[in-house]
């Protein structure tokens, strides 16, 4: 299998939100975030605008592919993200919020940094203690630092550290 050359993260954090909040009411939505069924593998194509190949992250062993939508509407998929489980953190492959989640006319705020929350909670669950891993695209390295609270800690390589997670987990699923 040929690898794939690491192009690095490109998602923005539009807004640390408690949940998902939409763009112009300003309502909050409840989330859920669920492993991505085959059924949901035919919505999610770039000819549905969608940037990345996200089947071609789902056929892969050692990666999980989490999809996040709202509660009671389990089928429309707020955003992606892409993860793989190490032996001492856990992985971000790639992350993207829907079509309709991205610019200047988005409906929902909030996508990116809930996937974010989610896997910093999935690795405290994996007995990680929180902590995540990805490469950054170089033009936003000091947005994650800014928005995510991640360290940048050479090259383009980022992570996110025990205290920066459970900030983030707090916001996104406080007890």
């Amino acid at each position: 299998m040929k690898r794939r050359e690491q192009i690095g993260l490109d998602f923005e954090v539009d807004k640390l939100t408690n949940s998902i909040e939409n763009v112009v009411t300003g309502d909050s939505f409840a989330t859920d975030i669920t492993i991505i069924s085959i059924a949901d593998l035919k919505t999610v194509t770039k000819k549905n605008g969608w940037q990345f190949d996200w089947k071609s992250e789902y056929i892969q062993p050692e990666k999980d592919v989490y999809k996040l939508t709202i509660v009671n509407n389990q089928s429309v998929i707020q955003g992606l993200v892409s993860i793989e489980i190490k032996s001492d953190h856990v992985y971000m492959h790639l992350v993207e919020s829907a079509p309709f989640n991205k610019g200047k006319t988005k409906v929902y705020a909030g996508v990116p940094g809930n996937l974010v929350a989610f896997v910093c909670k999935l690795a405290f669950q994996r007995g990680h203690e929180g902590n995540v891993s990805f490469i950054s695209k170089t033009q936003l390295i000091q947005h994650y630092i800014d928005t995510l609270g991640a360290v940048h800690i050479g090259g383009r390589i980022m992570i996110i550290d025990t205290k920066a997670a459970l900030k983030l987990i707090n916001k996104y699923f406080p007890k």
